[in-house]
């Protein structure tokens, strides 16, 4: 069943959480359930923003339609992104708790979203640790930037030993397969970021170009996508550079129109659709 339940953040104006991730699930066929734990007006990388992250009740409720609408029971994937508070966090750890005991076979895909080299931590007080110690050691899969991974493991991870024993170290914990984004080790070429499957002691690398434009929402981003090529049945190492790829192109098509945020939707479509209204 080609099902995903998406719990991150939602924006009005932009590209990042549900807002950058449900689009390019539906687009690939998939069915997405998506639920909001942030409802903003814009990203934070603005003057102005409004909105608020939502009650941990809200977010309760509607994790519990989803689940008593049979999501649980048909849904292939379950995604986590970006939690907004420990409150909601705890009602999130609890739902896939629930949803692991009823559906053995749903696969989870955490990315933590806490930070980054250039912007630190932004994640609320307390969520590392939610990350860290309740959701990552349950994840089938987790996507955490190079930052995020030294920030869950407390270990430099700027080589390629130092990277993969930062892997082995989750994987220790329970983790599954650790796949690492925004990687700039000491061996990477000058002018390329490396997406990196962790597989036990074998790192599998695609490099990328580094284009010079930094817009929120990749990391959501390439979560979808990774996650939307996890649905069509392909390996984890076919996923990843699938959708690095395509995260390229639409970095490249943004870098040329100039745009603050991610351009998901190419131009020709969208002349294409206005010229059949």
């Amino acid at each position: 069943m080609r099902r995903v339940i998406s719990i991150q953040s939602q924006v009005v104006h932009g590209h990042v959480g549900n807002s950058a991730a449900v689009f390019p699930m539906q687009a690939r066929g998939i069915d997405v359930a998506a639920v909001p734990t942030t409802l903003l007006s814009n990203h934070p990388h603005y003057p102005t923003m409004y909105g608020r992250v939502l009650e941990p009740g809200l977010v309760a409720d509607l994790l519990q339609g989803v689940e008593d609408r049979g999501w649980i029971d048909s849904g292939a994937i379950l995604l986590t992104g970006y939690l907004g508070s420990v409150a909601v966090a705890d009602v999130v750890v609890d739902f896939i708790a629930r949803a692991q005991r009823r559906n053995p076979n749903l696969t989870y895909v955490c990315d933590p979203v806490m930070g980054d080299d250039d912007l630190g931590i932004f994640a609320a007080a307390g969520l590392p640790e939610i990350f860290r110690d309740r959701l990552v050691p349950i994840a089938s899969v987790i996507t955490p930037n190079q930052f995020e991974l030294e920030l869950l493991t407390g270990q430099k991870a700027r080589s390629v030993a130092a990277l993969r024993e930062a892997a082995r170290a989750l994987s220790a914990n329970g983790t599954g397969a650790v796949i690492v984004t925004g990687v700039v080790l000491d061996d990477t070429p000058s002018g390329l970021v490396e997406t990196v499957l962790c597989l036990a002691d074998t790192l599998h690398r695609v490099p990328n170009p580094r284009l010079p434009i930094r817009p929120s929402g990749t990391g959501d981003l390439f979560a979808a996508l990774l996650v939307a090529e996890l649905c069509d049945g392909n390996s984890l190492a076919a996923s990843i550079h699938a959708a690095s790829q395509e995260i390229l192109a639409i970095l490249q098509r943004t870098y040329l129109t100039g745009s603050n945020e991610m351009v998901i939707i190419a131009q020709e479509v969208c002349t294409r659709t206005a010229g059949q209204t």
